[in-house]
């Protein structure tokens, strides 16, 4: 089941809106047949094990990291295949939450008189498909927060000079944060001062993350990189409602798409715009700043896990903070997440929370 769980790993990012799952065929102690979830969404993992498997499937123990789906799709069940091939056992560590599947693929499978194991590595699943799962549920897609930061807590100089406060090593372990997220997300003032272009490098051919700009009033540079590529790698914007008409025309023009959400008060309501992407099937989502959509996130208790990388450098009380103001007037009001992980990488320390019962 661990091999199968990394196997499922290596979809994330790259499969959505299906979950990134992962299938191992065993067969008396011998690894016959592996497969997860390919780029895209499909094939899926189970049909790829059973594939090269072939007849070594019968009678083997099929080790998956979800419940096999028994819904008729863009492909037939996963379940009616583990069935057709001949499989014995299957052991998977927990069920789908999708209402079309949910509990449905173990009965299929019981009622052909397949041995059916579950909870096996369920706590490390629920980890590595909490996105998927957490979508079903809320509606909206798992958040993770990157912030990169000065030892004294700042993203940029006064001047708003941020490249680069980390070093290389820290850089190109982001791009993979990136490379295992559905989409990159920051805010217009991030897309405007920095000019970035949110792409993954550096780590082979993958499936690129969506941009996603939070902009209530679409006021990105036309002539931005973002806009430039928005027709090779997708470019979301979310906007308030009523946009302006020629910026909302002129975004259309070049290829990106809108999202209107809700307002609070005069700004983006954060939930919204959370809310939307997971309606618009996106399970995962790596936020990469600036420090008001930072402050709004935390604000709204709607990140999930928290990545930060420390620079060994003090900017100064002159240069901007990594989170904005959030409005709070007690200690107690402030969540508090828990550290999984902290280690060097090259220069810098990456320290990695997360929220408990993320």
């Amino acid at each position: 089941m661990a091999l199968a769980l990394a196997l499922g790993r290596r979809g994330q990012g790259q499969c959505w809106p299906n979950p990134a799952v992962g299938c191992v065929i065993v067969q008396q102690g011998r690894i016959v047949g592996r497969g997860w979830t390919a780029p895209g969404g499909r094939p899926h993992a189970e049909p790829q094990a059973l594939a090269r498997a072939g007849d070594a499937a019968r009678g083997a123990t099929a080790y998956v990291s979800l419940e096999p789906c028994a819904h008729h799709g863009k492909t037939p069940p996963c379940a009616d295949a583990l069935i057709a091939a001949g499989v014995a056992r299957v052991v998977a560590p927990i069920s789908d939450s999708d209402p079309r599947v949910s509990g449905k693929g173990f009965e299929r499978l019981r009622a052909a008189a397949i041995e059916v194991t579950t909870g096996v590595c369920a706590e490390q699943a629920m980890t590595d498909l909490g996105g998927f799962l957490q979508r079903e549920v809320t509606g909206r897609p798992h958040l993770t927060l990157k912030l990169a930061t000065s030892f004294d807590g700042r993203i940029a100089t006064a001047t708003g000079h941020s490249q680069w406060i980390t070093g290389p090593e820290a850089r190109h372990m982001v791009h993979g944060l990136r490379a295992r997220h559905d989409a990159v997300m920051v805010g217009a003032g991030t897309a405007r001062a920095d000019d970035p272009m949110l792409t993954v490098r550096g780590h082979g051919p993958v499936r690129q993350p969506v941009r996603v700009v939070v902009s209530r009033r679409l006021d990105v540079p036309l002539m931005s990189q973002l806009a430039r590529s928005a027709r090779d790698v997708p470019l979301w914007l979310c906007h308030g409602p009523n946009p302006d008409a020629a910026l909302a025309e002129a975004w259309d023009g070049v290829g990106a798409a809108r999202i209107a959400c809700d307002l609070v008060g005069q700004q983006l309501d954060i939930a919204s715009v959370l809310e939307n992407l997971g309606h618009q099937g996106l399970t995962r989502v790596f936020c990469e700043g600036g420090g008001a959509l930072a402050a709004s996130l935390l604000r709204a208790g709607l990140v999930d896990e928290l990545v930060g990388f420390t620079a060994g450098l003090a900017i100064g009380a002159e240069g901007l903070p990594g989170v904005g103001a959030m409005g709070l007037d007690r200690l107690q009001a402030a969540h508090r997440f828990r550290l999984v992980e902290s280690r060097a990488v090259g220069g810098d320390v990456m320290h990695r929370w997360k929220r408990d019962g993320a």
